[in-house]
């Protein structure tokens, strides 16, 4: 049994990044099914289970613009970090003021989406008797109720915030904008990535690993409705 829910999100801006533009940074129309996942994740996550995105429906004009922004150029080390948990040593910081570089994006502004989604289970369980989907809904039901995350849901990438997310019973479609009537071709997008982790079902000795291979599909927009679950089915890597 998959158990769904349906949201309502809103912002003042997003970026949903395509790959093929890395320097300066240009926004998809529409959010990718990863992006959106990343979202979920920051309401409530465990290795348990998965999101998966249903539908995506675009209630607001697709509106872009141009802003500078301040990026650096490294990440902090994956080894550095589980060095310091180990009590081995090693520095998990990053000195930004060297390594910042201002870089011009084009960004989504004033965007809100609904998103149907549902979970799965990953296989992976805990030590606890009581792990089982109906636990995991009733958690994902009560935070979304109530607005709570352990971080900031954000739109793309982390400083553009999601400004409202609510529950919802139904789609009001007429809320949707004129301008998105009738069908457009996004091309090809990046659904996500597929990950190369070896991980073998214990947490403390699992083996992870940054390769990936892109995962890319083909969705038409119909009235503002993407149905990501109907072109799921086409993705390519």
């Amino acid at each position: 049994m998959a158990y769904g829910f349906k949201i309502m999100v809103s912002g003042d801006y997003a970026l949903f990044t395509r790959p093929e533009m890395k320097v300066e940074r240009v926004s998809y129309d529409v959010p990718t099914p990863s992006a959106i996942e990343g979202m979920l994740k920051a309401v409530y996550w465990k290795p348990a289970i998965r999101y998966v995105v249903d539908k995506i429906i675009v209630f607001n004009p697709i509106v872009f613009t141009n802003i500078r922004r301040n990026e650096v150029n490294e990440k902090v080390s994956y080894q550095k970090v589980r060095s310091q948990m180990n009590k081995k040593g090693g520095e998990p910081v990053l000195y930004t003021k060297e390594m910042i570089n201002q870089r011009t994006a084009m960004v989504l502004k004033n965007v809100k989406y609904g998103i149907e989604f549902h979970f799965e289970l990953t296989g992976l369980k805990s030590d606890k008797e009581d792990e089982c989907e109906e636990k995991h809904y009733n958690i994902i039901l009560r935070r979304l109720k109530n607005g709570q995350c352990f971080r900031q849901p954000c739109l793309g990438t982390r400083e553009f915030s999601v400004r409202d997310m609510a529950l919802v019973d139904e789609f009001d479609f007429s809320q949707i904008s004129d301008e998105l009537m009738g069908e457009k071709d996004f091309g090809y997008m990046l659904y996500g990535l597929r990950y190369k982790d070896r991980i073998n079902g214990d947490w403390n000795t699992a083996v992870f690993s940054d390769n990936a291979d892109a995962v890319y599909y083909r969705p038409i927009m119909k009235d503002g409705v993407i149905d990501v679950k109907k072109y799921r089915e086409v993705i390519r890597c």
